[in-house]
C-alpha cells in the first residue's frame, strides 16, 4: 500500500514539475508602414503588440509568440494577398491593426474564410460590426458611429447645424460622412453640400473653396491621417476659421495634432478612445511606449493593438489552445480589463465597448510641453458611445 502511495505521489510530482506542452502563436501586424497612416499605426503597432506579449508574460505561461509585420500600402488587394499568404503558408493565427476600411473588409473576409481571428484597431467603418460583421472579427478601438456621436453631436449641440463635408473617397470616408450626416439631420440640422477627394490626396484647395462658399457653419472633414493634416493646413491658408466657419476633424489622432502644431490645431474638437495623459496607468504605459518609439506618444490605434493582443492571449490561456471558435467565444464571454481602456466587453457583433472621450486641442499657451495637447471636455459612457447592436444589421445578432 505504501509503495503504491509512494509511486502515485512520485508520478504526481513529475507531472507538476513537467511544463505543459507549449502553445505557439503567430501574430501578424498588418498596416500602413510607409504612407499617410504610418505615424498613427505603422511600427508603433508592432511595438504595442510586443509590449502586450511581454506584459502578459506569455513565455512564462507556455505561450510562445512570434510577431510578424507587413505594409499593405492602404490597398485592399495587397492586404488580401498578404493575409492569405500569412494564413495559408506562414501559420499566422491572428491579424491585428489594419487601418483603411477597404483593406479591413478584405482581411475580415479572408479571416472568415480561413477560420482565423482578426482584431481590428486601425479602420473606422462601423460596417465591420454591422452589415459586414463576421464571427471571426473584433473591432476594438473606435468606429465612424462613435466619432459622429462624439464630435458631430457636440458641434450640433453648440448650435452648428449647417454642414458641408470634405470626404475621402473610399469606404471609411463614405461611412464617416453618412454617420455624421445622419446625426446632424436627426438633430434638426442640414447638410448643404459635400465633395469627395481622391485617397490619398495632396491638393485640397478646390474642395475648400467649395466648402467656403457653401454657407455652411461647419466643414466636416471625413478623412484621416495625412489627408486631414493637409486639409487643415490648407484651410488655415484660406482663412477658413477666421472667416467664421468651424472645422470639425471627425477623425483626429494625436500624431495629426503633433504634425500640425498647436498654433494651427488649437480649438479643434475631436473624439478619441484613448489619450496618453488620461490617468496614471495610461501615462506609465505611454512613457514606456515612447521610449521604444523615438519619443513619440501612442495613438489610440496603438493602444487598441496592445489591448486587443492582451485580450487574445488571455483567451489562449483560458481555452488552452488556438481553436478560433473557442477563442472568439472566450473573448466575448470574458470581460475586457486593461490599463488603457479599463473595463469593457466584446459584444456578440464583435464591437468592443468602452468609454469614448470628447477633447479640445489646447492653445499653445495652455500646453506644458510636447504632447500635452488635449483638454478633456466630456466622457461618453460605454453604453452610449457605440451604435446599439440591434441597429447595426449584423447577421450574428438575434
Amino acid at each position: 500500500m505504501r509503495l503504491t502511495q509512494t509511486l502515485l505521489l512520485t508520478a504526481a510530482a513529475i507531472l507538476l514539475a513537467t511544463p505543459s506542452l507549449a502553445t505557439d502563436v503567430k501574430i501578424g501586424v498588418l498596416n500602413d508602414r510607409s504612407g499617410i497612416y504610418a505615424d498613427l499605426s505603422g511600427e508603433g503597432s508592432v511595438i504595442a503588440a510586443r509590449m502586450a506579449v511581454e506584459d502578459f508574460g506569455a513565455a512564462a505561461k507556455g505561450i510562445n509568440v512570434e510577431i510578424v509585420s507587413a505594409d499593405h500600402q492602404n490597398k485592399p488587394d495587397i492586404a488580401s494577398n498578404i493575409a492569405r499568404q500569412w494564413y495559408d503558408q506562414e501559420g499566422v493565427d491572428l491579424i491585428v491593426d489594419v487601418p483603411t476600411s477597404s483593406a479591413a473588409f478584405a482581411v475580415s473576409d479572408i479571416t472568415r474564410e480561413k477560420n482565423k481571428v482578426f482584431i481590428n484597431s486601425g479602420a473606422g467603418s462601423a460596417d465591420l460590426t454591422g452589415a459586414k460583421c463576421s464571427p471571426n472579427t473584433i473591432h476594438w478601438t473606435y468606429d465612424t458611429w462613435a466619432l459622429a456621436k462624439g464630435t458631430g453631436g457636440a458641434m450640433v449641440a453648440a448650435g452648428n447645424t449647417k454642414w458641408f463635408f470634405i470626404t475621402a473617397d473610399y469606404a471609411f470616408g463614405h461611412s464617416l460622412e453618412k454617420d455624421t450626416a445622419d446625426l446632424v439631420k436627426a438633430a434638426g440640422g442640414e447638410v448643404v453640400g459635400s465633395v469627395r477627394h481622391p485617397f490619398p490626396g495632396t491638393d485640397f484647395s478646390s474642395f475648400l473653396l467649395q466648402a467656403q462658399s457653401s454657407g455652411a457653419q461647419v466643414i466636416g472633414l471625413a478623412n484621416a491621417g495625412g489627408d486631414t493634416v493637409n486639409t487643415i493646413k490648407q484651410a488655415a491658408e484660406f482663412g477658413i476659421t477666421q472667416g467664421g466657419q468651424a472645422l470639425a476633424g471627425l477623425l483626429i489622432f494625436i500624431t495629426d495634432v503633433h504634425a500640425l502644431g498647436l498654433q494651427t490645431a488649437q480649438g479643434l474638437v475631436l473624439t478619441e478612445s484613448f489619450y496618453w495623459d488620461l490617468n496614471d496607468e495610461t501615462r506609465a504605459w505611454s512613457e514606456r511606449f515612447a521610449a521604444q518609439n523615438g519619443g513619440k506618444m501612442p495613438t489610440m490605434v496603438h493602444a487598441g493593438v496592445y489591448a486587443g493582443v492582451l485580450h487574445y492571449l488571455k483567451s489562449v490561456e483560458a481555452t488552452g489552445g488556438k481553436d478560433s471558435a473557442a477563442l472568439m467565444a472566450s473573448m466575448k464571454a470574458m470581460p475586457t480589463d486593461d490599463p488603457l481602456f479599463g473595463e469593457g466587453m466584446v459584444r456578440e457583433d464583435g464591437r468592443k465597448i468602452h468609454d469614448m472621450y470628447l477633447f479640445r486641442v489646447k492653445a499653445p499657451e495652455q500646453s506644458s510641453g510636447p504632447w500635452d495637447y488635449y483638454e478633456k471636455l466630456a466622457t461618453i459612457p460605454a453604453a452610449e458611445a457605440f451604435r446599439p447592436m440591434e441597429d447595426g444589421g449584423c447577421e450574428l445578432v438575434d
